[in-house]
């Protein structure tokens, strides 16, 4: 498996650069989990949602639904690369993370991840 970086970037060589299965992985969840639905244009449904639910109300029911909408996002996008474990979201203090334990299909080596999302301070 070829894993281009992203930021999309050259290496030193002048070749479009690569990065290890688990970084890419790793992107991918993020890039997945932070696009909005709608946000791309030939995929409307593409995305997990955590960034409507950034502004949105503070409460165990919120959490749910976003827990929800991010393990589907990440089931149906990236199902065949990876088994979601747990998920879980949190809010710290005006910061939203999404903790995301998964294994890696292909080589079944087990990660966690952390995805804060908020405004810079």
């Amino acid at each position: 498996m070829i894993a281009i970086d992203f930021p999309f970037a050259f290496a030193a060589t002048g070749r479009t650069a690569t990065c290890d299965t688990d970084t890419h992985v790793r992107r991918m969840i993020e890039q997945l989990l932070l696009t909005r639905p709608g946000e791309r244009v030939n995929r409307p449904d593409f995305g997990g949602g955590l960034m409507h639910a950034l502004f949105g109300a503070a409460s165990p029911e919120a959490a749910l639904a976003l827990e929800l909408t991010a393990r589907g996002a990440l089931h149906r996008y990236l199902g065949d690369l990876i088994e979601v474990g747990a998920l879980t979201a949190r809010a710290d203090d005006a910061t939203l993370v999404v903790d995301v334990s998964y294994a890696i299909r292909r080589t079944g080596d087990r990660r966690v991840a952390s995805f804060p999302v908020g405004s810079p301070t």
